[in-house]
This record gives C-alpha cells, sequence and structure tokens, in this order.
C-alpha cells in the first residue's frame, strides 16, 4: 500500500487563523469563542476547511444580537477559506462569493441537503483571504488519503447493500440537481467565452490547462487527451442545468449511508448532465485503479458505469449520451489538477523534478488507455 504523507496545501498557522478568526467574530457575535480548530485530514487539495467548534452565550443571552442570516449561529462549523497564495494554489482564481451564493441558490431551490451558510467575508485582511462561514454536518465523508477503495475505512468496511445504498443515493443528488435547478437559475455561473456551455467549459480547461504549464515543460499526454476531444465532440446536450462540477462521492458527508450534506460548489457550472455523471464514475474509477495498483481488491462493484448511468435515467427520463467522451474529459479534467498538484510538491521540494511531466500524472495509464479505446 501507497505511504507516501499529503503533499502540503499550506503556510498558515492554524492557531494565529484561530485568533484572527475569534476577533473577526467578535462585533458579529459578542462573546463567541472559537475553539477545536482542526483541518480534515483526510479530503481537500485546494480551497483551504477549517472545522471549529464556536461557543457562544446562546439564543436569548443578554446582548445576542440577531441569528446571522438564517437561523442561530450552530455549535459546529466549517470555514471555507480561499487557498493560501504562498502555497503554489491549485487553481488561479478563488471566488469565493461565487461559491457562497451557488450554496444558498442550490439551499433555496432544490430539496438537496447543502449547509446552512451563516457568514460571507470578501474583505482579505482578516484571515489573508475571503472566506466564508457555514453550519458544520454531522457525518462521515469517504475519505481521499488513504483512498475509501483501500483497506480499513468506515466505506470499505460496509456490507454490498449498504454500499448500494450509498450508491444510489448519490446517484440521487445528481438527478434532484439537474432536475430541480435549470440553468437559467444559475446565469452568474455562466463561463466566459463563445459557443454551447460545453464548448465554453472545455475552453476554460483548457485555459486552466495553459496557466498550469506556464514556463513549464507542456504534457503531451494532456495535449493529445485535447486533441481527441475535439475529433469526437458529441453533439450539443439536449438540455443544459447546473453542473456541481465536483460531484463525487468524497465531497459528501454521510448521515450512516444517505446524503446529510453537499460540500465543495466551487467548480460548479452550465453544463449538460453528463459532466457530472462522467465526473463521478471516473473519480471513483481513479481511487479503485490506485488500490489495485497497490495489490488491493478495492470496491470494483461500486459506482460502475453501467449501473450508474441506469439509474439516473430511471430517476430522470435522461438516458445519458457521448459518455466515453465525458468520462474521458474528467479524466483529462483530473490530470490537469494532478499536474498542478504534483508541481506544488516539486515547489516545496516534496518531489524531484520530472524528466517527463506525464510522469507526474498519477492515472497516466488510465488516460493513454481512455485514449486508445481500451479503458472500459
Amino acid at each position: 500500500m501507497s505511504t507516501a504523507p499529503r503533499p502540503r496545501t499550506t503556510t498558515r498557522d492554524p492557531e494565529d487563523l484561530t485568533r484572527r478568526l475569534t476577533a473577526w467574530l467578535a462585533p458579529r457575535l459578542p462573546g463567541a469563542r472559537v475553539s477545536g480548530v482542526t483541518v480534515p485530514a483526510a479530503n481537500g487539495m485546494s480551497s483551504e476547511t477549517l472545522l471549529f467548534d464556536l461557543d457562544h452565550p446562546g439564543p436569548g443571552s443578554p446582548g445576542l444580537p440577531a441569528a446571522p442570516e438564517r437561523g442561530t449561529a450552530p455549535a459546529s462549523c466549517a470555514l471555507r477559506l480561499a487557498a493560501d497564495p504562498a502555497a503554489y494554489t491549485i487553481f488561479p482564481r478563488y471566488d469565493m462569493p461565487r461559491q457562497y451564493r451557488t450554496m444558498r441558490l442550490v439551499a433555496d431551490r432544490t430539496d438537496l441537503p447543502v449547509p446552512r451558510t451563516l457568514w460571507l467575508e470578501e474583505d482579505p485582511a482578516h484571515l489573508g483571504a475571503p472566506f466564508f462561514v457555514m453550519a458544520r454536518a454531522a457525518g462521515r465523508v469517504p475519505p481521499d488519503v488513504m483512498p475509501y477503495t483501500y483497506e480499513g475505512n468506515w466505506l470499505h468496511d460496509a456490507t454490498d447493500a449498504e454500499r448500494d445504498r450509498l450508491e444510489a443515493a448519490s446517484v440521487s443528488v445528481l438527478a434532484r440537481l439537474h432536475d430541480q435547478l435549470p440553468a437559467e437559475s444559475a446565469e452568474f455561473l455562466a463561463l466566459p467565452g463563445t459557443g454551447s456551455p460545453l464548448r465554453r467549459h472545455v475552453d476554460a480547461q483548457h485555459a486552466y490547462y495553459t496557466w498550469v504549464v506556464d514556463g513549464l515543460t507542456r504534457s503531451p499526454l494532456i495535449e493529445r487527451g485535447f486533441a481527441w476531444l475535439a475529433d469526437h465532440w458529441p453533439q450539443d446536450a439536449d438540455s443544459t442545468v447546473l453542473s456541481w462540477g465536483d460531484a463525487r462521492i468524497g465531497n459528501i458527508v454521510y448521515d450512516g449511508f444517505e446524503p446529510a450534506a453537499i460540500l465543495d460548489w466551487e467548480m460548479a457550472a452550465p453544463g449538460p448532465r453528463e459532466l457530472d455523471l462522467g465526473w463521478m464514475i471516473y473519480l471513483h474509477r481513479f481511487f479503485q485503479d490506485l488500490a489495485e495498483r497497490d495489490g488491493q481488491r478495492g470496491l470494483p462493484d461500486l459506482l460502475c458505469r453501467d449501473r450508474v448511468e441506469s439509474r439516473y435515467a430511471a430517476l430522470t427520463g435522461h438516458r445519458p449520451r457521448a459518455m466515453e467522451f465525458h468520462t474521458l474529459y474528467a479524466a483529462l479534467r483530473h490530470a490537469i489538477v494532478m499536474l498542478r498538484v504534483a508541481y506544488r510538491q516539486v515547489h516545496f521540494g516534496e518531489v524531484p523534478v520530472p524528466d517527463d511531466p506525464d510522469g507526474l500524472i498519477l492515472h497516466r495509464d488510465t488516460l493513454e488507455a481512455m485514449l486508445a479505446g481500451r479503458y472500459w
């Protein structure tokens, strides 16, 4: 089993953040005190998430102001902080108001369990970057480190029936989001450029890739991937929906095996339904392939492509189309992120500069197999 340490993601000091967060809360919730600040150890490589307890006088106490935006402040909170600009950020821009507004929209227009948003702070002076605070959902998240496909975590140790229940509920999340929230409800999420939402999405990913390799060696594999997309472009989707963007079970908090909170909306954008389906299917395969590479059985019966597509079609009446395109596109998007993550490790001296940049892509073999038509 791979036991490589978790890559560094920040240069910030949690104790300093605790002090500064307490000071920021003082005029908003007099008497409040932040304690128990922790950083999730098993998930998250982009924006920073801090979990903390909020000790405060409580409703009805003298001097307590009106509840923050929606209801009373909870005892357990999570803070979403734009990535540390000194830590070789994964993305070029972190639009916290956009994420905050997206979560509010999904909470208002759907029945999905989105964490209750409490405060948005756009001034970077307080914590070094914009951030927002939300209620923390109780439950369990399938871990990324070590991946949930490896032995020794709650999802791997669950029964087949329990995992099937989790899969069905997770596919239902996508179906409900796509059916309940049409893209026109979220025009502020439209990506720049011209053409269809899918064209804009792919163009934005190519611009992201160009930013990742600026001043560095370009990736022949990723560039072959973009050429493949151009040669296999699907017909325009018959419907455009709000795509969650980072649609995977590692971004869901589960109460038992049912979704209790849907997290991480920073990549939300209009697009075809298959964007989310391809991402959910492929990201599981990424972790499954890692487990098999390390000699483990993993969870080969979870989130199988055919079953996910069938379940989604039964829930929505929409039969997923061009899934070869969308699963490869998901693998390509993930390759760009992984290349940036790897270059951050190079930046911090955690890995040497490679002779072959494609060697930095963990799922290189998978992407090459997809391009050759021999993966699925």
